[in-house]
């Protein structure tokens, strides 16, 4: 199997980096899994960490209200722009809606109220290297002149195990972290052959040539595994995801 998943992913278009952990017997297989790849949406993993890290120092709660102004709004993926200006939601939706739907205007929202400093910051007291917030989303100016937000394949595997070991932390923000990974509602990728068999606890991201999920399927055997990809065929690298985790959860029934 690994032998030929590393051919698969070889002959693969683009810039593609992948992690594979069994979280019972230990066994990895990585490739180019540690270097820094356009992070697109993965990067509100970052985020949803800090902010349980400020509710957990007692720095925000997580009823603190925000009221959502037309200038904070951003297109795309969410729920927030769609709604009433002046909207008033709490801190705790904000992460939700952040994950589940992958919600642009409460990332931005989260970022400016944590402080990108002190996301980077507490990424690295993590220990990671390539993972970086750089810029806010949709910010065409920075984007312009290179200025990206980055993440690897192993980084993200590496934050996933900790929360399933209730280690990032603690076991209780571990747990609700996980908790609202599993709802995600964007499941056309790790999830998508799966569906009934398996739980998953994921985080997916897109932009221009650019496709990513990353994410803990619950098998019998639990597993991480992390599908990055910048300047790939996004339908192809996607059938491929979907395939490789049917097959990963297949071998352990």
């Amino acid at each position: 199997m690994k032998e030929r998943l590393l051919e698969q992913l070889k002959s693969l278009k683009g810039d593609i980096s992948f992690y594979y952990k069994n979280l019972i017997t230990g066994e990895v297989i990585g490739f180019k899994e540690n270097i820094p790849l356009e992070a697109a949406s993965v990067i509100k993993i970052p985020i949803l960490i800090e902010a349980f890290l400020r509710i957990s120092e007692g720095n925000i709660h997580k009823d603190d209200i925000i009221a959502i102004k037309k200038e904070d709004k951003l297109p795309s993926c969410g729920a927030l722009n769609y709604m009433h200006d002046g909207l008033r939601v709490t801190f705790e939706d904000l992460y939700t809606l952040m994950i589940i739907l992958s919600d642009n205007t409460a990332t931005n929202l989260l970022i400016k109220q944590l402080g990108m400093d002190n996301i980077n910051i507490t990424m690295q007291n993590l220990g990671l290297k390539q993972t970086k917030l750089n810029r806010l989303l949709f910010d065409a100016k920075q984007s312009a002149l290179g200025i990206q937000n980055y993440i690897s394949a192993g980084e993200m595997g590496y934050l996933l195990e900790k929360m399933y070991f209730g280690e990032l932390i603690s076991p209780e923000s571990s747990l609700e972290m996980l908790r609202i990974l599993k709802n995600q509602r964007l499941n056309g990728k790790i999830p998508f052959y799966i569906h009934g068999r398996a739980d998953v606890a994921h985080k997916t991201g897109e932009d221009d040539g650019i496709t990513h999920d990353v994410g803990i399927v619950y098998a019998p055997q639990p597993f991480v595994v992390c599908f990055c990809g910048n300047k790939v065929d996004v339908p192809v690298f996607e059938r491929f995801m979907q395939d490789i985790t049917l097959t990963l959860v297949e071998m352990q029934e």
